[in-house]
């Protein structure tokens, strides 16, 4: 049996290895994933070991809550010198290093653009040569000199080479400080002790000018770096350490915050995992169909072969056991080049990543053995899985049943698929009510759960769903090529499993997209609604990368002539019942006079005890108007009293508070945007002009009026819509791949017919029609089959994100009918190598085909 399986292999090879494409282009994704965020983990590791010190002396962390506070808030806390020296004459201290660490600090290349700003950050601290726990000095100038003075500076190579600096040139740079524009002479470049620094831009001043930057000339720091001697352990060290230190600031060891550092990078790289690893499962779900379909032709062509080895004494298993080989082999090959492919794509990705700023040269592509063990698992047990069914196919034909010319699937098999299919899609309908409908723990999980069942449900019962638009299609194609037509109709109606099944690959893939074009077409409606309805003032002036930017700006477009009225806004982030809340700190006063914010109940906060919440935040902190609550700064807690409830809105966040709680929380003034209306009867043109004019030397500052804001929502929205449908473009082509493999195998299968249809004088260019026909047929199936589906899924996840912002339903009709006529185009394309091995078939040997 072993013998036989390798001939059959051996005389398959093609068929085979088009089957295995499926299995590459889903292992490939998974390793790709697999390899490129262990190389991101391991160049972030390289950072996080390479700047931590035995042991560091800093304010207290929340956990992961006041990692995303010190993310958005500009702390203004900062620990004494004097403190430095206690830390430094600890017993078992070497030495103790003062650190300040900038925020908000972005360098302008000499073209006058911005350095990165999208992509990694900019680390902005004073030069010092502190060890890490290693004993190596964190930070090296590898040319030219240290920065001595107020006037000069020091960068890491990339980022000098990529602004287009050399030392001895004038850096230009930009802060969220009192400074928002400064120059510095480049007087050497830095070298960092973990390698590469991941795309990010290092920049070093001295302590004097960074205090001044950043700290207001304090002769303060942030955190203080402490190495030990010799034979002191790092827990030594913080425990002899600790007694020293003011309420609210600690020390942790070096592995400790490498450890926590470690996990924060984790989590995001989990969820990048965790969105490359879900196109790798629809690959497979999609290959998987491929494999089946392939598998189920080749046990069919091959029942006459497998019959005679029954009745030469193959039992059931056997006759199982050489389909199933035949299958770990296929798995084994997709596994072994989608190993291969992974690690190009992990390459790719490494590029492309490069591109956005997260820079990964410095760091070699990781190819760990766990890599290696789950591609083959997957790859191999998705094939066997696939393969499962058609081998117990092939087990049950009886020898006799099997020596017969027709070997068709039991019309039983269809009945059963159809009462499954009816079973999923009943069970999948009712999980999609309880999460739209019903208020659930874990509604979208519902929701998501039915959906798949849905899908699988269509999947099942395509069989039979597929028999009216088959018909449709032979109508058409009777009035439009005669007799080519109604073969070709006949010819996919023929086996409606077999042609279901290859539309439904393509089918899951249209359905995804056509879901996507749904939810982008509403996210972008819902936005375009909220935006006339709310977008009250003239201009919004506002950081283009997100990031706050100087007060001084503010001051500068008050200043234009025509300009009326500034309302500033300064997001922050504070701790209510264990939950951060994002928050607008404004001038309650110019706000009302630019935005009409309507409140359900009580009115805007007046003093700095106060705040009021949007209906959605209120509700999900269980709040109302006249309730007291307090709100968790870093460092500190400040009570305050609920003074209204306002409707959700997009001109503010889900909360707000005066702007002067920024200075009572710890915290630096910034703005986040400012909301400028002009004088009655202005022309807006001439106005945002001059407001462009006035903050031009500030790059990271845009103006925009009602049209470019709204354009600007869209433009976000779109770029991953793009991104998800150039992932699931791999669905597209696996389908393809399907339509391509059934196609060739059919024709093979149909040899005598084909010789047949030849001789009675079917010309080679009407049967490569009849074949196209065919293809197209099955393309349009599987497009009408996964757009409705797609239709029903992006109407229910608008339907059940509708709370979070996915006010208004828009189904995107042009685009749809598009995605039909493209997958026309596919079945064309798809028929081309089928078509012209049918039209090249030797008429008489065609005929004498057994």
């Amino acid at each position: 049996m072993l013998k036989v399986t390798l001939r059959n292999l051996a005389a398959r090879k093609l068929r085979l290895i088009l089957s295995a494409f499926a299995i590459v282009l889903g292992v490939a994704f998974v390793a790709g994933s697999l390899v490129f965020t262990d190389t991101m983990g391991k160049s972030f590791d390289n950072i996080v070991y390479g700047t931590v010190s035995d042991a560091n002396v800093r304010f207290e962390s929340d956990g992961q809550a006041g990692l995303e506070m010190e993310s958005v808030n500009l702390d203004a806390r900062s620990l004494p010198a004097s403190l430095v020296d206690e830390v430094a004459n600890v017993d078992g201290v070497e030495r103790a290093d003062g650190n300040v660490e900038g925020q908000g600090l972005f360098v302008v290349k000499e073209n006058g653009s911005l350095l990165g700003g999208t992509g990694a950050p900019t680390l902005t601290f004073n030069w010092n040569d502190a060890p890490n726990s290693a004993g190596d000095q964190i930070a090296t100038i590898s040319s030219g000199k240290i920065p001595e003075g107020p006037d000069e500076v020091v960068m890491d190579e990339r980022s000098a080479e990529n602004a287009g600096y050399e030392v001895g040139d004038t850096v230009s740079m930009l802060t969220a400080g009192p400074e928002p524009q400064l120059e510095a002479k480049l007087v050497g470049i830095v070298e960092f002790a973990g390698g590469g620094l991941a795309g990010a831009t290092l920049v070093m001043f001295d302590t004097p000018r960074t205090q001044q930057l950043f700290l207001g000339g304090q002769d303060a720091y942030t955190t203080i770096s402490v190495a030990g001697e010799p034979g002191v352990s790092e827990q030594q060290l913080v425990d002899r350490i600790t007694p020293l230190l003011p309420d609210g600031v600690e020390a942790v060891t070096g592995a400790k915050l490498a450890e926590e550092s470690k996990s924060l990078i984790n989590t995001v790289l989990g969820f990048l995992n965790t969105f490359l690893l879900v196109f790798a499962a629809i690959a497979l779900v999609v290959g998987t169909f491929l494999i089946v379909n392939t598998f189920s032709i080749l046990v069919a062509q091959r029942s006459r072969e497998l019959a005679l080895l029954r009745a030469m004494g193959a039992s059931r298993r056997q006759v199982t056991r050489s389909v199933l080989t035949e299958a770990f082999v296929v798995g084994v090959l997709g596994s072994t080049l989608g190993l291969a492919l992974g690690f190009g794509l992990a390459a790719v990705l490494k590029a492309i990543f490069g591109q956005f700023g997260l820079d990964l040269s410095g760091t070699a592509l990781v190819f760990s053995p766990r890599t290696v063990i789950v591609s083959y698992v997957v790859g191999i047990l998705v094939t066997m899985v696939a393969a499962w069914f058609p081998a117990r196919r092939a087990a049950k034909v009886p020898p006799v049943a099997a020596m017969r010319d027709e070997v068709a699937l039991p019309e039983g098999t269809i009945r059963k698929r159809l009462v499954v299919g009816v079973v999923l899609a009943l069970l999948g309908a009712a999980l999609m009510a309880i999460g739209l409908f019903t208020d659930v723990a874990r509604g979208p999980a519902w929701l998501g759960a039915g959906i798949f069942l849905v899908l699988m449900a269509v999947a099942m019962t395509s069989p039979v769903t597929a028999l009216p638009v088959l018909a449709l299609a032979g109508v058409i194609n009777r009035s439009l090529f005669g007799t080519v037509g109604q073969l070709a109709t006949e010819n996919a109606r023929r086996n409606p499993r077999r042609t279901a099944a290859t539309a439904s690959a393509l089918m899951i893939g249209l359905a995804l997209v056509t879901t996507m074009s749904v939810l982008g077409s509403s996210i972008n409606r819902s936005i375009d609604a909220g935006v006339d309805e709310q977008f009250t003032t003239d201009f919004l002036v506002s950081n283009a990368i997100g990031q706050p930017f100087s007060t001084t700006v503010a001051e500068e477009v008050a200043k234009v002539p025509g300009v009326e009225e500034v309302s500033v806004a300064q997001t922050v982030v504070f701790g209510v019942e264990d939950r951060n809340v994002y928050a607008s700190a404004v001038n309650p006063a110019t706000l009302a006079r630019i935005f009409d914010l309507t409140y359900e109940s009580g009115r805007a906060p007046e003093s700095t005890a106060e705040i009021a919440f949007n209906e959605s935040m209120a509700e999900q902190l269980g709040v109302s108007t006249g309730d007291e609550i307090e709100l968790e700064f870093p460092g500190t807690t400040l009570p305050a009293t609920v003074s209204g409830v306002y409707a959700d809105t997009y001109v503010v966040g889900p909360a707000t508070v005066l702007v002067q709680l920024v200075d009572e929380a710890g915290l630096k003034r910034a703005d986040s945007s400012l909301a400028v209306n002009a004088e009655p009867g202005r022309d807006l043109d001439t106005v945002g002009a001059a407001i462009e004019e006035a903050i031009a030397d500030v790059p990271t500052v845009t103006v925009q009026n009602k049209a470019d804001f709204a354009e600007a929502q869209r433009a976000q929205v779109n770029q991953l819509l793009y991104l998800i449908y150039a992932l699931l473009g791999l669905a597209i082509v696996i389908a393809v791949l399907g339509i391509v493999n059934t196609l060739s195998l059919s024709v093979i299968e149909r040899t005598r017919e084909v010789g047949l249809l030849r001789a009675v004088g079917l010309s080679r260019r009407q049967l490569r029609r009849m074949v196209r026909l065919e293809s197209i047929a099955i393309a349009i199936l599987g497009a009408l089959l996964g757009i409705g589906a797609g239709l029903l899924f992006g109407v229910s996840l608008r339907s059940a994100f509708s709370e979070e912002g996915i006010t208004h339903l828009s189904i995107p009709w042009v685009q749809l009918v598009v995605f039909v006529a493209i997958a026309a185009v596919v079945g064309i394309l798809a028929a081309v190598a089928p078509a012209w091995r049918a039209s090249r078939l030797n008429v008489l040997r065609a005929i004498a085909t057994e």
